[in-house]
């Protein structure tokens, strides 16, 4: 059985996600990152960099939210072009890719600069709200002409998409962002409509985490913050 260490965040769910879609059987093992779970030995034994999700699969261990994606995909033959096929294949390693370095990151720092930072910031969250919104607007034109980010499948792609555009109103600083990215809306919602969300959000309810942040959470989250202390 699949060992899947999580928190509610936008790339473990993601995991979660293809974990309920493709059937699998799993022990969800909750790491409370405001309580610094995630610098734990025992879990930095899994993932030195200290970060959720991670999957332990017998005697494989995965880290990286994108990454354990395209294992589980290629290991259960779902959701992903096969290696065999060339053009697919590099469509979504391209989508993947940029979702895995564009889009989280930049969404990431948005939402840090916008909910989190120190005055002053201006200069920094106008960087990353223009860079957040750039990709957006990328994705919303392909997915102008595109049912599913690879076409008339569902993917691998679109459930990594889904992990952080269920949260663009909180990313973007908009009530109301779909105006804007109607194409990401109409596949967000034909993602929120599948059974396996429903189960999702039910997980990410069944342990109880840290709501609240405060020192110690700040500390744990941001320890950068520490270097400006001396």
């Amino acid at each position: 059985m699949i060992k899947f260490h999580y928190s509610p965040a936008p790339n473990p769910l993601k995991v979660a996600l293809f974990l309920f879609e493709s059937g699998q059987d799993f022990e969800a093992i909750p790491v409370d990152t405001r309580k610094g779970e995630q610098f734990n030995d025992e879990f930095l034994s899994l993932n030195p960099n200290g970060k959720v999700p991670v999957i332990e699969d017998g005697d494989v261990t995965v880290f990286d939210s994108n990454a354990i994606l395209l294992y589980l995909a290629d290991k259960t033959g779902s959701f992903v072009p096969g290696v065999q096929e060339h053009e697919a294949r590099g469509q979504m390693l391209s989508w993947l890719m940029f979702i895995a370095s564009g889009l989280g990151p930049f969404s990431g720092q948005s939402v840090h600069f916008r909910h989190a930072a120190p005055e002053p910031k201006e200069y920094a969250l106008n960087r990353y709200d223009y860079e957040a919104h750039r990709h957006y607007a990328v994705l919303d034109k392909h997915l102008a002409g595109h049912t599913w980010m690879l076409g008339d499948d569902y993917s691998i792609v679109d459930m990594a998409l889904w992990g952080w555009v269920r949260m663009a109103p909180y990313v973007l600083g908009i009530e109301d962002p779909w105006g804007q990215y109607p194409n990401i809306k109409r596949v967000l919602d034909a993602v929120n409509a599948r059974p396996a969300v429903e189960k999702v959000l039910a997980l990410s309810q069944q342990h109880e985490f840290k709501q609240e942040m405060d020192a110690e959470s700040l500390r744990f989250m941001f320890p950068q913050n520490e270097r400006l202390k001396g």
